[in-house]
Formats: C-alpha cells, structure tokens, sequence
C-alpha cells in the first residue's frame, strides 16, 4: 500500500487512514495510520472488547489513562489492555504527532468509518463543533460499535 492508499477519516480534527481492515483479516485485527495534529487527539474513551496499541512514529502525545499520565514520544509503544480502560491521549506539541495504531480483534475501524467524514490522505479538517445533541448521538453510536465515551475533563 502507498502514502495514499487506503480509506482515510476526519475524526473530531484528526486524520485516520484504515491500512487493513478487520474485513480483509477476518476480523483478527486492524490497523489504522493516524496523524494528530496540534492540540488534536480523543478524549477520554473505553472499550472493554478490544486490546489496542499504539506506535509513536513522528511527534509525541500526552497519554492519560485511570492509571496516571505520560509523554510519548518517537519510538514510544502504548499498549491499552482488553478491559475497558478509560484513556485517551492529546497532542500538546506545535507539531503533528504520527501514530500507527493496531486493534485486536478488528472493529474500531468500522466506528471511525461511521462517524468519520473522508478526507484525501493526510488532510486535516478543522475541529468541528459539539453541541450536547452531536454529543449524545456520538455516544449512542460509540456505544453501538462496543465504546464508552466520556467528558473531556473525565481523567482530570
């Protein structure tokens, strides 16, 4: 696959690429191309059905889970357990932050594909707005693919 190949989303002002997806592993795993750019990234979120990691290719994040907080930076590898684990993670830098995320077994990307709006390959959009109605319609289709969405202000 090229640079520009492959479905890529505006998720809430970041850009997510699906490079395989749980339909052509047979639902084993996923792996989606991020780009986060500065103060990007999602808030506090859970999903119990699911083990996702994180590679740090270019940038950093600040990381936050239940368990406390730290800065990730190139090379660094995140791994979020099966369980439900509130966390999340935001680019505090000037610069954009490249990640390469891998979920087992497949499904998120089918989330991000139905609340993400296509963008070309390394587009970025700008943050749109949320109201408490684009909220709890998010939360209802967050919930409908196995995940919890929680207040910005959820991890402190």
């Amino acid at each position: 696959m090229t640079p520009k190949q492959g479905i890529a989303f505006r998720l809430f002002g970041d850009t997510y690429r699906i490079l395989i997806s749980g339909a052509a592993t047979g639902g084993a795993f996923a792996t989606i191309d991020m780009l986060i750019p500065p103060g990007g990234g999602p808030g506090p979120h859970a999903h119990a059905g699911f083990e996702e990691s994180f590679y740090v290719i270019d940038g950093e994040i600040e990381v936050k889970s239940e368990f406390g907080q730290y800065t990730a930076t190139k090379g660094s590898f995140i791994s979020i357990p099966k369980g439900g684990v509130v966390h999340g993670f935001k680019n505090n830098t000037g610069q954009t932050a490249h990640l390469l995320c891998t979920v087992v077994p497949a499904g998120l990307e089918t989330f991000f594909e139905e609340i993400g709006q296509p963008v070309a390959a390394g587009q970025f959009l700008p943050l749109p707005h949320f109201d408490e109605a684009t909220i709890h319609h998010l939360q209802a289709i967050a919930q409908k693919h196995g995940q919890q969405v929680f207040p910005p202000d959820y991890l402190g």
